[in-house]
């Protein structure tokens, strides 16, 4: 699982699918149908296509407040739970697993908010994701809480991590990205982990080889350059990431083939030792899976307070 978490849904039949469906309706020119499912089904593709897509997307002004995704929907047995309440009921399938994230997932969904500038305006807008949590407010508070708010004394902590005062393009840009990525991703992975350790075979990473890059790091997608070679085969990031998963998708351990240079031991997750595999731009190493942990507990003790 690349950039890969568990998103706790509300359920399909709920308001906000419900209000996406409707959005999608009345952009396809069947609000007045008599049968609205059938009437998107027999619209032309462009105009089916232009429906779709007129509802926020990941790169919109609401960002990872997704539109589409997968949602529980209880009365069929394919999908029936939320994932994190799947995972905790023991509902799902006992195979080993890797899942490991970008250190920086949450900077390329927080460019275009700008006028997201105090404290209380980023509160109100990531409570927004929240409609069907009537303590939004106060819950997404106490999770912010955790990500110091020090743009006004122009010292910003966030992502791109470890940048300083650094690549702040507005005033909470990197606050916000911190919190977006930890919460649809990075944490989101941990809070899955500690759920899964000690019944299946894990085993996590976090990318960090695009460091230094302005504005983004490390960021969502730049995976896909590294995983399948086309920014260039013979660097350390692609040998390694492409070794390791092959041996994975083979014998079920990444480390099962052989772990010469640059390869190094990949130790499994577990909550006793949460190590993680750093994947750095000229060597791998290992690392401790104990960042922003205040933040990651309030989200494991709260996952049913952001379904969105």
């Amino acid at each position: 699982m690349d950039s890969g978490s568990i998103v706790p849904a509300t359920d399909v039949t709920s308001s906000k699918p419900q209000a996406i469906y409707d959005a999608v309706v009345g952009n396809a020119g069947c609000g007045g149908a008599s049968n609205a499912l059938q009437c998107l089904r027999d619209a032309d593709y462009d105009t089916f296509l232009n429906a779709v897509t007129a509802v926020p997307g990941i790169f919109s002004y609401r960002s990872l407040d997704l539109s589409y995704l997968p949602r529980p929907d209880a009365g069929d047995d394919f999908f029936s739970q939320s994932p994190e309440d799947a995972i905790d009921a023991g509902n799902f399938a006992k195979v080993p697993v890797i899942v490991g994230d970008q250190e920086d997932e949450g900077t390329l969904f927080s460019l275009v908010q700008s006028n997201i500038t105090t404290n209380d305006e980023l509160i109100q807008y990531l409570a927004s994701y929240f409609p069907a949590n009537p303590n939004a407010l106060a819950d997404v508070a106490d999770l912010v809480a955790n990500y110091p708010d020090q743009a006004l004394l122009g010292q910003p902590a966030g992502s791109p991590f470890n940048t300083g005062v650094l690549n702040n393009i507005y005033p909470q840009f990197k606050r916000l990205a911190a919190v977006l990525g930890d919460v649809t991703f990075t944490l989101t992975r941990r809070v899955y982990l500690e759920s899964l350790s000690g019944q299946v075979p894990c085993w996590s990473y976090l990318s960090t080889y695009l460091y230094g890059t302005p504005v983004l790091g490390t960021f969502h997608g730049s995976d896909i350059l590294v995983a399948y070679g086309t920014s260039n085969d013979l660097n350390v990031p692609t040998t390694s990431v492409q070794t390791y998963f092959i041996n994975f998708a083979n014998a079920l351990d990444p480390n099962n083939g052989g772990v010469d240079a640059p390869l190094i031991q990949w130790p499994q997750w577990a909550i006793e030792e949460p190590d993680l595999l750093n994947f750095r731009a000229l060597r791998n190493t290992i690392t401790l899976d104990n960042f922003r942990k205040k933040a990651s507990d309030y989200l494991g003790a709260n996952k049913g307070s952001f379904k969105i």
